[in-house]
């Protein structure tokens, strides 16, 4: 856990584990915090748990959940109105050039395929994707870069970075050559910064990378 009160609940989700639940029935993380406030609150029965935004299954990093309705509707009107500041952490084979800037493309979801495609130019039925990105460490064979979403899209870092010829370490799907040993990409939710929904205070919500070799090499 990397944050809990009377509202809110953070935590640091692991790499290859679903946010919410899907037609594959494995393990989900929102079940997992509501099995522990049953268990911390001595709870039986259902627990309300609302989940404020989703991460992919391959990535790792910070987590928001609400514990009561109103913290839930106050954070979702947050993230429609992009008052959540979302950094990211990822590490990839090929140095973008420039070293720091902001990339802007338009964004088509496959379905059939789960998978996006970044355009440079507007495409019929696409939407616009804004990501602010800087090259944090140089380890000459791979590089970590943080990055600011300024919009929340489909896949959306591994896409614009896919199309800058950057894709994230690990990441099959969107052109990278090799796979990692867990199955998961390098790609980390690094921090959420928003006001709290209920208490006059600013959180500032940092989970730290995975701990295996790759990310370890960064630190």
């Amino acid at each position: 856990m990397l944050y809990e009160d009377n509202h809110l609940i953070a935590v640091n989700k692991p790499v290859n584990l679903l946010v919410q639940g899907d037609r594959t029935g494995d393990p989900v993380l929102a079940e997992l915090v509501r099995e522990y406030l049953r268990e911390k609150y001595k709870k039986p029965g259902n627990v309300f748990l609302g989940v404020t935004h989703r991460l992919d299954r391959p990535v790792s990093g910070v987590v928001l959940m609400a514990k009561t309705g109103k913290a839930l509707s106050r954070v979702n009107e947050m993230f429609r109105k992009k008052q959540v500041k979302k950094t990211y952490w990822a590490i990839v084979k090929d140095i973008p050039r420039p070293e720091e800037g902001t990339l802007r493309h338009y964004m088509i979801k496959n379905r059939e395929q789960n998978k996006s495609i970044a355009y440079d130019h507007p495409m019929p039925g696409s939407r616009e994707a804004i990501l602010h990105y800087r090259l944090v460490k140089n380890l000459k064979r791979c590089f970590l870069l943080e990055i600011d979403l300024e919009t929340g899209r489909h896949h959306q870092i591994r896409a614009q970075l896919a199309a800058i010829g950057c894709p994230v370490m690990g990441d099959l799907k969107y052109g990278y050559p090799g796979s990692n040993p867990g199955g998961d990409i390098s790609l980390h939710a690094r921090r959420l910064s928003l006001q709290h929904p209920v208490k006059n205070a600013v959180l500032n919500l940092e989970a730290p990378p995975p701990d295996d070799s790759i990310w370890q090499s960064f630190l």
